[in-house]
């Protein structure tokens, strides 16, 4: 019966998906020591970075639309912007490499998917580049006052590789954030129990593709908020053939079965008594989330 209401192929967890890059991108001791060396200058450069930022967006026809900012600024929505955005560079010019931050990127990606309080969608695009406009303000910061060659180019390769980390946090919460939003079919996805103040409300409305089933929905979910997996979700690994014809090896990959006595409900029907979860979904359809005792 558990293999009725597996699910395989969520996103990796954040916080692993932050380790992992981190590792990928190879942030050495040296790294470190001259980005250190750096942040005395940077934070002297952080007022002008803030505030240059958002006066640049707003000049830029393109993000000045996004942003509502035509006419010029709405100050309440400018502070805050601009408190936010202080937040992240204090944070990101403290090395912060915490898995608090890793979350804190993720979500941030999700808010410019329009999942904020104001529903703002800005595109992958402007994120990405604003990224680049920022590791340029650090690169001529630290140029115009550090005499020390050396010191400057390796802080700089260690800040890219630092803010690359970052953007991939970023694009992984946008990209998931856009996948809830996305299919024809309208499906309210509950949560009950302890997942509410993880998650942060009580319901949220998932959309999938035509013939879309309820591991489509739940998979859209766990990536959504994979704060809720260590919850209601346990991970068991599967050894599968191989996906080359010339690998000699198996593949081992994740499948994620729901913990003991939490059940899953289709418009009120237990899924583990009732086809599991590649049941197909429907407009309108409800799936629940329980955890044991509900």
């Amino acid at each position: 019966m558990d293999d009725l209401m597996e699910l395989t192929g969520l996103t990796p967890h954040p916080v692993e998906e932050w380790e992992r890059m981190l590792r990928f991108v190879s942030l050495t001791q040296d790294d470190k020591f001259a980005m250190v060396a750096t942040v005395e200058t940077l934070l002297r450069a952080a007022p002008k970075l803030v505030e240059d930022t958002y006066n640049y967006l707003q000049s830029v026809p393109e993000t000045a639309k996004v942003l509502g900012w035509e006419q010029g600024f709405d100050l309440a929505h400018l502070q805050e912007r601009r408190r936010f955005f202080t937040v992240w560079v204090a944070r990101t010019i403290g090395l912060d490499f915490g898995a608090d931050f890793a979350m804190t990127m993720f979500r941030a990606g999700k808010l410019h998917a329009g999942h904020g309080p104001r529903a703002i969608h800005v595109p992958e695009n402007y994120v990405t580049g604003s990224i680049g406009l920022v590791q340029a303000t650090f690169a001529a910061a630290m140029a115009a006052e550090i005499q020390d060659a050396t010191i400057v180019a390796r802080a700089l390769a260690g800040w890219g590789k630092y803010l690359a980390v970052q953007l991939n946090q970023m694009t992984m919460g946008y990209r998931v954030a856009r996948a809830v939003d996305s299919g024809t079919i309208p499906v309210q996805f509950s949560v009950f129990g302890r997942l509410r103040p993880l998650v942060g409300r009580n319901e949220m409305t998932v959309r999938a593709g035509e013939g879309a089933l309820v591991s489509d929905i739940l998979r859209k979910f766990f990536d959504y908020a994979p704060q809720t997996r260590i919850e209601a979700l346990d991970r068991v690994w599967h050894e599968t053939l191989p996906s080359k014809p010339d690998s000699l090896w198996p593949e081992i990959v994740p499948v994620y079965l729901p913990k003991n006595n939490w059940r899953v409900l289709l418009n009120g029907r237990e899924l583990r008594y009732n086809g599991g979860v590649g049941v197909p979904v429907r407009a309108d359809d409800q799936v629940a989330l329980f955890p044991p005792g509900r």
